[in-house]
C-alpha cells in the first residue's frame, strides 16, 4: 500500500488499545497517517500510544489520545464534542470496539444491555454526532468492524435488551447485526467488514484458533485507503465483497433500526 494514499489522513480507531483496533491504528499511523486512538480511559489509551511509538515507526505527533467509556453514552457525546473541536475534518472512522456478552444480563447506566450499547449503540451515537466532521471528500468513510456471525443474529424489536431470554452468543450475534445493518444506513459513505477470525479477547466466540490481530487489522486498513474504492453500504469478509445477512438490505429494517436506535440513544432526529 502506497504510503502516500494515508499520509494526509485523519483517521479515528475506536477500541485501539488492544487486539484488531491496536493493530489498525499501528498500520495506519506506519503508512503516515494521524490517528485517534480511543480507548475506555485516559490511562489505557495513553500507555497504547507509548507502545506505539517504543515498538513502531510511528512518531508521537501521529497519535492524539482520546477516551471514553462506551458503556456510558455522555462519554461517547464528549468524545465525538472533542473530536470535532480538534480535527473538523475527519477523513476515516472505524467503529471497532467491541466486547463479548457477559455471562449474566448485564444493564448499562443509561438503561441498555451492555454487549448492544458497548458493540452498536455507542458507534451509532458516535457516527451521528461525527456526521459535521466525516468529510465527503473522495475516500471518507466509515468502517464498521463486524462479524460473520451478524448472520446468526436477529433483532429482537419488542426486547432489545434481552431481559427475558438471554444468551451470550445471541445477544453478542444480534449486536453485529445490528451493527451491520446501520452499515447500510444511506446518511454516510460506509462499508462493515469481518477481519476474520482472529487470535484477540473475542476469538472464544468463534473458535480455537485464529489468525494474528496484525493479519485481522490488514483487512480493515485496506478500506481506510482512499486509494481502494468501495461499494457504499457494502460488506466485506476479509479482503472480498459478499453478500450480509438479508436484513442488512432491507429498507424497512434499516429505519427501523434507526429509530429504535435513536431512542435508545436519546436522539430526537
Amino acid at each position: 500500500m502506497p504510503e502516500s494514499t494515508l499520509s494526509s489522513r485523519t483517521v479515528l480507531v475506536t477500541g485501539a488499545t488492544s487486539g484488531i483496533g491496536y493493530e489498525t491504528a499501528r498500520q495506519l499511523a506506519e503508512r503516515g497517517a494521524t490517528v485517534l486512538l480511543h480507548g475506555p480511559t485516559a490511562e489505557e489509551t495513553q500507555a497504547a500510544a507509548d507502545r506505539l511509538i517504543a515498538t513502531s515507526d510511528v512518531k508521537a505527533d501521529q497519535l492524539v489520545t482520546h477516551c471514553a467509556d462506551f458503556g456510558r453514552l455522555e462519554e461517547v457525546e464528549a468524545l465525538a464534542d472533542q473530536v470535532i473541536a480538534a480535527h473538523p475534518h475527519l477523513d476515516v472512522l472505524v467503529n471497532n470496539a467491541g466486547m463479548a456478552a457477559p455471562e449474566q444480563h448485564t444493564m448499562t447506566a443509561d438503561g441498555n444491555e451492555v454487549a448492544f450499547q458497548v458493540n452498536f449503540l455507542a458507534h451509532y451515537l458516535l457516527t451521528r454526532q461525527l456526521e459535521p466532521a466525516l468529510t465527503t471528500d473522495p475516500g471518507g468513510r466509515v468502517v464498521n468492524v463486524s462479524s460473520s456471525l451478524h448472520r446468526s443474529g436477529s433483532i429482537q424489536w419488542a426486547d432489545p435488551n434481552r431481559a427475558r431470554r438471554y444468551s451470550r452468543l445471541a445477544v453478542y450475534a444480534q449486536s453485529q447485526l445490528a451493527l451491520t445493518v446501520f452499515t447500510a444506513d444511506p446518511r454516510v459513505t460506509a462499508v462493515s467488514v469481518h477481519p476474520g477470525v482472529c487470535d484477540t479477547a473475542l476469538l472464544p466466540l468463534y473458535a480455537h484458533e485464529g489468525v494474528t490481530a496484525a493479519e485481522g487489522a490488514a483487512h480493515v486498513v485496506r478500506l481506510c485507503d482512499p486509494a481502494v474504492e468501495i461499494v457504499n453500504g457494502a460488506y466485506y469478509d476479509r479482503g472480498v465483497r459478499m453478500e450480509p445477512a438479508p436484513a442488512a438490505r432491507e429498507d424497512r429494517t434499516i429505519r427501523r433500526l434507526s429509530a429504535l436506535a435513536d431512542l435508545l440513544v436519546g436522539r430526537t432526529a
